[in-house]
């Protein structure tokens, strides 16, 4: 038990932990401590988190000038050099105090006319690796040069601050989480870049019609890589500079919330890029300085390096990075990236197949000390904020608050949602399909872990993988989408893209996010330029004029999106909870659930349309249809009447007991949605 021999809520309330409550007690004990040590020395973990406010480049009233500091406890010496003093490397020395600080100042009497907005500079570090050119792992803004490619600090400081007056969002207000994934660079059609400003005018007003309430930005830190989508982070307190300024991101989120839309952002604190010229992998000159040394320090998996996330000053790093982001930008949260990586030391390599897995050795105890710490911080700082993490193992407490001895996520991606789906579509036929494990998969989450379900994010649409338009039409794509082709293949990968996406919206979650395009059913992979496809930016991007096509298919998946998230929202679907299974018949593949005062049929049978179809209901009344897969103005045929009403009538068991029911035309693979009157 713990010092106060009281039982952690989250065991109290979770027998199958009685067993491990001894290593539950001792998670909790560690992140006590820890969060002690930081209230007894600053007051508060906001008060903590403040790196961002003394290291890097800040400017002293007292003094009237700039100090410039960095965290480099293994280097020998330490330079600044830049345009500012003609790019020579060892003419202003930093001075480093005995908790391996360097700092130096820069008197504005000296430097007012030669350090100013826009200057470019680097440090000068000698450490056991040699004398190496680098960037501050607090620079705040990162710009790569056109000609050489290589990358260079710049000093940020705007003549006025951007003006955040009158941006009061509250993302609490906004009701069930529907998260619309989004990449900025990609998101034009246009073969190139796109920008923070292109982001704002062009894609958020496109978010904001389709029925989303929340956009989840990805690949917003700076990487080296612009084909690693964001996930080797070079530079972690400085937005991409190859979307635009800094200020022209608070723009975009600015203009997001005054359309009612939360902004997510993807951080990535599961590892960083190994680059030397850009990261800061060895910045001061050892291979301990953010990471464990040798090759504890490295994530073979993914060609990356590891945090250490035990200690204090790494802690501190990744917490006043994660405050940052809230503060500065005003993001309302995050998608913690990678989650399973950090909280295993084998990165979540092995099946998880009993309780142990998740107490022995291959735990990562800081990790989740660490988690604990950053979940507490956004709930403090932010309140409203969310927090959603990236995790396949299932790891107990995952998202229990910290308070009843969880670890503080909000929410838990369904990441065995869109791998049963893919796994459907590549294994098994149409007439193979088992309902129950459909159910099973798609409800099978613990009742306190709510958790976001998707059919399919960026993951599925790269290059190696295919979305699951592709998967369901595939070449008959780039032939047969127009309205007037008949293709029976093309007719049963409309039909099933809008059941997959309604069962997985209806019965996978508490909220739902979907990749941007894919909502249409997007032709084409995710291919960034590279070598390999002669530095192409032609399936970079999103093809958003096929969606608007009225000559086209892609508008009726896409119409069918919208009418489907305007249901959910107007019901509250998502909050509802877990559906209400009324009948699974297995023979005519034929699923009836409910979610208050709406009845869903599912019929996944290839070919069985059955008139005068009997099946339970919620209670008696008439049953209206309001939305449904076969409709003409989604592409289907429209075989039920949409104008109809069913009354309901009762079944007398053998008890006496009245059991409602109705007779509907069950069409095949059709999925229709009843409000009961």
């Amino acid at each position: 038990m713990n010092k106060t021999s009281v039982r952690l809520p989250i065991v109290e309330r979770d027998e199958w932990l009685r067993p491990v409550e001894s290593e539950m007690n001792l998670r909790w004990e560690r992140y006590r401590r820890k969060a002690g040590e930081i209230l007894d020395s600053a007051g508060s973990l906001a008060d903590y988190a403040n790196g961002y406010r003394y290291f890097g480049w800040q400017w002293d009233d007292t003094l009237d000038g700039w100090w410039l500091r960095e965290w480099l406890p293994g280097a020998y010496d330490v330079f600044v050099f830049g345009d500012f003093n003609n790019w020579q490397r060892t003419e202003i020395r930093m001075q480093r105090d005995a908790a391996g600080v360097w700092s130096a100042f820069f008197p504005a009497a000296m430097y007012r006319d030669r350090l100013t907005h826009g200057s470019l500079y680097k440090l000068h570090v000698h450490g056991p690796n040699g004398w190496m050119d680098r960037i501050p792992a607090y620079a705040r803004r990162v710009v790569q040069d056109d000609a050489t490619k290589n990358y260079t600090a710049q000093f940020w400081a705007p003549a006025e601050p951007f003006d955040w007056q009158g941006d009061a969002f509250d993302a609490s207000a906004i009701g069930d989480l529907l998260i619309y994934e989004a990449h900025v660079g990609m998101a034009q059609e246009s073969e190139g870049v796109g920008t923070y400003r292109e982001f704002a005018d062009k894609i958020l007003p496109i978010i904001k019609r389709d029925g989303y309430n929340a956009v989840q930005l990805m690949a917003i830190a700076e990487h080296p890589y612009y084909g690693s989508f964001g996930y080797h982070v070079s530079s972690f307190f400085a937005p991409s500079s190859r979307f635009g300024t800094p200020e022209e991101l608070k723009e975009l989120i600015r203009r997001a919330h005054e359309l009612g839309l939360a902004v997510i952002m993807d951080l990535v604190h599961a590892h960083y890029v190994k680059n030397l010229n850009e990261g800061i992998n060895e910045l001061d000159g050892t291979d301990r300085h953010y990471s464990l040394p040798g090759e504890a320090g490295n994530q073979p998996y993914w060609d990356s390096k590891l945090f250490d996330y035990g200690k204090p000053e790494v802690q501190h790093f990744l917490l006043s990075n994660v405050k940052y982001w809230l503060d500065e930008f005003h993001f309302d949260g995050f998608r913690f990236d990678g989650v399973t990586s950090m909280l295993y030391h084998h990165h979540g390599y092995v099946d998880f197949d009993c309780r142990e897995r998740f107490f022995d050795t291959g735990v990562n105890t800081d990790a989740i000390t660490y988690l604990t710490l950053a979940n507490r911080l956004v709930h403090e700082f932010r309140p409203s904020a969310v927090t959603i993490a990236e995790d396949v193992s299932g790891m107990p407490g995952i998202c229990i608050p910290v308070d009843d001895g969880g670890i503080g996520f909000d929410y838990r991606l369904g990441m065995a949602i869109p791998d049963f789906w893919i796994r459907y579509l590549k294994e098994v036929p149409d007439e193979e399909w088992n309902i129950w494990e459909m159910w099973s998969v798609m409800t099978g989450r613990l009742p306190e872990v709510k958790t976001v379900a998707y059919a399919e994010s960026h993951d599925q649409a790269l290059v190696g993988d295919k979305t699951l338009a592709f998967r369901l039409m595939d070449k008959e794509m780039y032939f047969h989408m127009d309205r007037a082709s008949d293709n029976l293949l093309v007719d049963r990968g409309m039909a099933l893209h809008k059941m997959i996406r309604l069962m997985t919206i209806s019965t996978g979650g508490q909220a739902y996010l979907n990749f941007m395009g894919n909502e249409f059913g997007h032709p084409e992979w995710i291919d960034f330029p590279r070598e390999g496809n002669g530095w192409s930016y032609a399936h970079a991007r999103r093809q958003w004029s096929l969606a608007d096509n009225g000559f086209l298919r892609y508008s009726w998946l896409g119409d069918f999106d919208r009418a489907m998230i305007a249901l959910v929202r107007e019901f509250g679907v998502l909050s509802d909870g877990y559906p209400w299974n009324l009948a699974m018949d297995e023979q005519n593949k034929t699923m009836v659930f409910s979610h208050g005062p709406l009845l869903f049929v599912f019929n996944w049978h290839p070919t069985a349309s059955i008139p005068d179809y009997e099946l339970p209901v919620q209670g008696p009344g008439n049953y209206v249809p309001v939305l449904s897969t076969d409709e003409k103005r989604f592409g289907g045929q429209e075989r039920q009447d949409m104008s109809g009403e069913h009354f309901s009538f009762d079944i007398i068991d053998d008890n006496g007991a009245r059991w409602p029911r109705i007779r509907i035309y069950n069409t095949a693979r059709t999925a229709t949605v009843f409000v009961r009157k």
